[in-house]
């Protein structure tokens, strides 16, 4: 049905905010197309978000969430004095650090190599873009038959290779590397699209000029190919950055948390406060504290990199 047989022909009008002229038509079209988007974000998104607020102030828990009483900031000096936030911001911050540039020049060499190779282009985007399409849970499965100590195939090549088996995901000096590895090859797919449509973006003629003045390939990548785009690489280490410190799936599949506690992560450890200890307000409360932690390092990184300045 058309917009134009349920609407009255009067409210077909043009009308003015400030400056700018608008069709009435084209506006409830475009609002009753977002409608549907508008309330899923204000039920799955907006919402969860105002109790969580509310929720953080108090010592709601879930076995007993019809006598919740106001606590006011004792969740958050509790969280200042939790050894397991601790931890888990250790453990959190070993994860970012490691994964993020592994992720981002893993992403940038397969774009700049998709970028040069013409032949099976389209069969190597697809085989990079697989892992990305596949759940967490099921990646994270896969990976823990590979690295089982006992039986996992990983394991028979090293011996076969004459080395001795790896605890991987049971040691507790292994486990946190294994999942940086298993979540940078699982997410370089994505970016590697973002970085490819980047750089097939820039100019040819920009290269034809370094070439008529005999300038090396790398002199090229470094002068030409970075600076056209910064601005896709600001938005991808921060969207980066940001998923990497939501690290959750994995470490709650393949490790629980363990060995030791050696992949606890922030984003794991809220989830257990809330969902296995029931403890819903103080859970609330640390991801409250950890949501402005992030937000205050991605726009300090944002302000830092400055992806719109163009040189």
């Amino acid at each position: 049905m058309q917009i134009e047989s349920i609407l009255p022909a009067r409210s077909f009008a043009r009308f003015k905010i400030g400056r700018t002229e608008y069709n009435t038509k084209e506006s409830v079209s475009g609002i009753l197309f977002a409608l549907p988007c508008i309330v899923l974000s204000i039920i799955f998104v907006f919402l969860p978000i105002f109790i969580s607020l509310m929720y953080a102030f108090t010592d709601a828990n879930m076995l007993r969430l019809d006598r919740v009483t106001f606590v006011g900031l004792e969740n958050f000096a509790r969280a200042f004095e939790d050894p397991d936030i601790v931890n888990a911001l250790r453990n959190t911050a070993i994860f970012v650090a490691c994964v993020t540039p592994l992720q981002f020049g893993a992403s940038l060499g397969l774009a700049v190599l998709l970028n040069r190779v013409r032949h099976c282009n389209t069969f190597l985007r697809w085989a990079f873009f697989i892992p990305v399409m596949l759940s967490l849970a099921v990646t994270s499965m896969l990976w823990m038959n590979l690295l089982n100590v006992q039986e996992g195939l990983i394991n028979t090549f090293i011996e076969i290779l004459g080395g001795e088996r790896q605890g991987f995901l049971e040691d507790p000096t292994q486990a946190l590397y294994c999942i940086v590895f298993i979540s940078a090859w699982q997410g370089a797919g994505y970016q590697m699209l973002i970085f490819l449509s980047a750089l097939q973006n820039i100019p040819k003629d920009l290269y034809e000029a370094a070439s008529i003045d005999q300038a090396s390939k790398w002199q090229q990548f470094i002068h030409i190919t970075l600076p056209s785009i910064k601005p896709t690489m600001v938005f991808v280490l921060i969207t980066m950055l940001i998923g990497a410190f939501r690290i959750c799936i994995q470490p709650m599949v393949m490790t629980g948390g363990g060995p030791l506690g050696s992949t606890m992560t922030m984003s794991y450890y809220i989830y257990k406060t809330g969902i296995d200890y029931r403890d819903v307000g103080y859970s609330s409360a640390i991801a409250l504290l950890y949501t402005f932690l992030i937000a205050t390092v991605s726009l300090g990184l944002r302000k830092l990199l400055g992806g719109d300045n163009q040189k």
